[in-house]
């Protein structure tokens, strides 16, 4: 049996769920609120010791960290495989999913908290904003928070984030310019792992990143139709956070295009 532990919004349990729907398997949730810090609970954290989403339980095994939760998906259920056959396109998967895990989710955090979700954090008790804050078990990613939290936009690490995820569109338009997934020609563990960061840049209303990047708006439009995509993501988003991203988001869209201009 496959137990995930996730969040509706949470990028992370987004591309792990869209992995299990392409592999086609079946799974039990356990909905996690992140604003209640369920996350930071005890019970949890005995399971994750990072105290984050997503943590995947197979038959028992407790595995963590989304990459590689998804490479053990394509490991453990050969069927529909979410590998390419050519090893070089495998070896083109493997570094776009290692960026992920050494920047730009951190950017992504960056950005989703500094426009966004800060006026949730802020909107809570004193007491309980800095338990979620002081919880954070790495004491860099919790410095980080704090300032995205407090400063927003004005938060010294905005300015990088905006600029990073220009770059790596960028770098998606040139791949995808003779290709038609960011691998080569099959469908991968490359495309389910950005496919929620794409959406997430999307609710917070930073389409200026891939607007003159045809190749980009061509793959994503490509993976709005996948089955997959409907069952990890479109179908379990939340209203609320929707709501938020896209008035904050429209907010800042002047500063975004100024720091891209």
């Amino acid at each position: 049996m496959i137990e995930l532990y996730h969040n509706d919004m949470s990028t992370c349990s987004q591309k792990v769920r869209f992995a299990l729907a392409e592999k086609e398997l079946n799974w039990t949730g356990h909905h996690l609120n992140l604003r209640a810090r369920d996350h930071q609970r005890p019970e949890y954290v005995k399971l994750n010791p990072n105290a984050v989403v997503p943590t995947l339980v197979d038959n028992g095994k407790v595995i963590i960290e989304s990459t590689v939760i998804n490479e053990y998906l394509a490991d453990a259920y050969p069927e529909h495989p979410l590998r390419p056959a050519d090893p070089h396109a495998c070896v083109r998967m493997r570094l776009w999913t290692k960026q992920l895990d050494e920047g730009i989710h951190t950017a992504t955090g960056t950005l989703s908290t500094g426009i966004a979700f800060r006026y949730q954090k802020l909107a809570l008790p004193a007491e309980e904003l800095d338990a979620l804050i002081n919880n954070v078990p790495d004491p860099a990613k919790r410095e980080r928070t704090r300032e995205d939290i407090i400063k927003g936009v004005d938060s010294r690490y905005f300015v990088d984030a905006v600029r990073r995820f220009y770059k790596l569109l960028g770098d998606f338009e040139t791949a995808l310019a003779d290709n038609p997934w960011l691998a080569g020609n099959e469908f991968s563990l490359a495309d389910i792992a950005y496919a929620p960061y794409m959406v997430r840049l999307e609710h917070l209303q930073i389409q200026i990143l891939w607007e003159k990047r045809p190749h980009v708006a061509t793959w994503f439009a490509h993976l709005k139709k996948r089955t997959g995509f409907k069952l990890a993501l479109t179908e379990r988003l939340d209203s609320s956070y929707l709501t938020l991203m896209e008035e904050k988001g429209k907010e800042v869209q002047p500063k975004i295009r100024a720091l891209l201009a």
